[in-house]
């Protein structure tokens, strides 16, 4: 395990993650006994993007783990888990932008149905765009993914519903008198013009040099290979993925 100690939470993290997870080492049952070995396996796939297939078999056998990521992916635990790591005590500004992700071809041949898979196709190939809203620390509290050529303001008020700030942080991309109208119910929306606005606004270039805040939060996500390349084929299993990868940035 030594090659791997790097790979794996540490002792500290896990002593942060380990209250919020299900089950116990009392409970009867795998599902108490090794979680912390499960939890490392699905963490190694996620920082390393390697197949399923090429877990090492120290961390169990790859279908088993794989079950019972989709299972856990299904029910909603690793976002309860973000959910309870997550906790930044600046609540004076808020920032949003996104990220598009290529898809590796594997990604591609999810069952159709009536679940959206967040895909889409243009010139460069398949890709998923990330819709990120961070903290005035620099730490995650939201994301959704949509498909590739989807627009970036449109997905803000999701980002932002019921999240208070003083400050909201955005580019260009974001500049619609809607979005300045929702955010500045509670907030100063702090975004460029966008160079065909008619009406300007004024724009404080103190307050908006912060937005490299969220661009350092996609680079600290796209270290996780499986985030920096979309190997899932469903939505919900990358988005997953995503959760996991923030819910370490929370725990260092």
């Amino acid at each position: 395990m030594d090659a791997l100690d790097r790979l794996v939470p540490s002792d500290g993290m896990w002593a942060r993650m380990a209250p919020h997870i299900i089950g116990e080492e009392r409970s009867r049952g795998t599902s108490g006994r090794d979680n912390r070995m499960f939890v490392e396996g699905v963490l190694w796939i996620v920082r390393t993007g390697s197949p399923w297939r090429d877990l090492p078999e120290v961390f169990g056998d790859w279908n088993s783990v794989f079950r019972r990521f989709s299972r856990w992916s299904r029910k909603g635990v690793w976002h309860r888990i973000f959910e309870a790591m997550a906790g930044d005590p600046d609540c004076e500004c808020l920032i949003v932008d996104s990220t598009v992700v290529r898809a590796h071809q594997h990604a591609a041949g999810a069952r159709k149905g009536s679940e959206d898979q967040a895909l889409g196709r243009s010139r460069g190939g398949l890709s998923t765009k990330i819709h990120l809203a961070v903290r005035g620390l620099g730490g995650p509290v939201r994301f959704i993914i949509t498909a590739g050529q989807r627009g970036d303001c449109p997905q803000a008020y999701d980002l932002i519903d019921d999240l208070p700030a003083e400050i909201f942080l955005a580019d260009t991309s974001y500049d619609s008198d809607k979005l300045r109208s929702v955010a500045g119910k509670g907030a100063l929306a702090v975004i460029p013009n966008n160079p065909s606005r008619v009406r300007k606004h004024s724009l404080d270039k103190h307050l908006y040099a912060q937005r490299h805040l969220v661009e350092c939060c996609f680079f600290k996500l796209k270290q996780f290979r499986r985030i920096a390349t979309r190997y899932d084929k469903t939505a919900r299993s990358y988005l997953a993925v995503i959760t996991i990868a923030a819910t370490v940035l929370w725990s260092r």
